[in-house]
């Protein structure tokens, strides 16, 4: 069975946390104490309608104030496959907070409400959507039953949708439904109230996406730990562990050290007491080579040279994640994977408006939530790929070296 991974995103109050707590209760996926919950708050609340968000929405100060503050992850399966789904924050200073929520993600909801039409928050959820490479976004325009199923309010926010995501060169595959979370209108069942609709319902488009495979065939592993064994049962033994991060790697096979640019033959690949003649993506294993070579935890083995792995000079996408700002010449470490990198903020080519990507500001500084296009001069090189040909090797954080605090993400160029 396999596993989708989803992230729901909008501004406030448009319903995301009711919309999960809607798709998980008509697909059956409730416990007896989840729906013991959602009766007790719908009560305690004087509801008329069942409480949904209460299943998300877990933080005490979230409940107080009904947002969703923290990314909250939701597992269940249906009888076909498997879901995590991310519940993201609404309020703008927490841009952090969904850009965290999505990174693991490959499909992006972004609710919108009909009454309201797109907000800022559209445009910035979209932009980080985009800005992730996500696979699919489904725009689900929500509260159709307080607009009465208007087919025209519909029209008129998906055309405006269509507007927005003109203005990307990277275009997911987009999907714009009527929803009413609140009621249950397309989120599992289709809704008699717009029967001019004909596209499917929310689970049956989430049931129809192919979760993304390997999307590179270049060889990466970050070393994590070199093993050295010496007992009855391994005599002088010496193997590379980490996990492969794209491509495929098999017995006989030729890997390029970095950054030594050594080379030597694959003549082991083991997990446990278990060994193979190949492994693939996203599988741990340990290797050993033919040759004693020099190899130590955070370099990075590869199949083919690449000169821009061996970079110092980083293009790169920046969304700073930090309340004290950043300025020209600010020094941080840089981690991708297992390599930790001293670095400079080179120059801030620019801030990224979501809302008009082709428009960008001049700036000194990157305050909070900020989006911008910046060069970085790392000490060493961090075997980084653009982000873009490979995403599971193209993103990074800057960390603080005085605070430890994770000041920002980004996807290098």
């Amino acid at each position: 069975m396999d596993l989708l991974r989803i992230n729901t995103a909008g501004s406030v109050d448009d319903g995301k946390s009711t919309l999960i707590g809607r798709f998980l209760n008509d697909s059956h996926a409730l416990t007896i104490e989840q729906e013991e919950l959602i009766a007790k708050k719908t009560k305690e609340k004087g509801l008329d309608d069942l409480d949904f968000s209460v299943i998300t929405d877990g933080l005490i100060a979230e409940r107080e104030q009904g947002i969703t503050i923290d990314v909250a992850h939701i597992y269940f399966s249906s009888a076909e496959r498997k879901f995590i789904i991310a519940d993201s924050p609404g309020h703008i200073e927490y841009t952090r907070n969904m850009v965290t929520g999505a990174s693991n993600s490959e499909v992006s909801i972004i609710l919108i409400d009909a009454r309201k039409g797109l907000l800022e928050q559209t445009f910035r959820h979209y932009f980080i959507s985009s800005l992730l490479r996500l696979k699919t976004v489904i725009f689900c325009i929500n509260k159709m039953d307080l607009v009465d199923y208007s087919e025209d309010v519909f029209l008129s926010i998906a055309a405006a949708i269509n507007k927005m995501t003109e203005q990307f060169s990277y275009r997911p595959d987009i999907h714009i439904l009527p929803i009413s979370s609140l009621k249950g209108d397309n989120v599992v069942d289709a809704s008699k109230n717009t029967d001019w609709y004909n596209g499917g319902t929310l689970s049956e488009i989430l049931h129809k996406i192919i979760p993304n495979g390997t999307e590179t065939e270049d060889f990466r592993i970050d070393v994590q730990q070199v093993l050295h064994v010496q007992n009855a049962e391994f005599t002088d033994y010496r193997a590379y562990a980490g996990r492969i991060i794209s491509g495929a790697l098999a017995l006989g096979d030729e890997v390029i050290v970095l950054p030594s640019g050594q080379r030597s033959v694959v003549v082991e690949i083991r997990k446990f007491t278990d060994t193979f003649p190949f492994a693939t993506a996203g599988a741990s294993i340990q290797l050993r080579l033919k040759d004693d070579v020099d190899i130590s935890r955070g370099m990075m083995l590869v199949k083919q040279e690449d000169e821009k792995l061996l970079a110092k000079d980083i293009t790169a996408a920046l969304v700073w994640m930090d309340e004290k700002q950043a300025v020209l010449s600010g020094r941080y470490t840089l981690q991708a994977g297992t390599r930790s990198v001293a670095c400079k903020l080179q120059s801030i080519d620019g801030i990224i408006p979501p809302e008009n990507p082709s428009d960008i500001k001049e700036s000194n500084a990157l305050k909070l939530n900020d989006i911008a296009k910046v060069q970085l001069k790392t000490a060493a090189p961090a075997f980084l790929d653009a982000f873009s040909h490979n995403r599971l090797n193209g993103a990074f954080i800057l960390i603080d070296a005085q605070t430890n605090n994770t000041v920002a993400v980004g996807f290098a160029e």
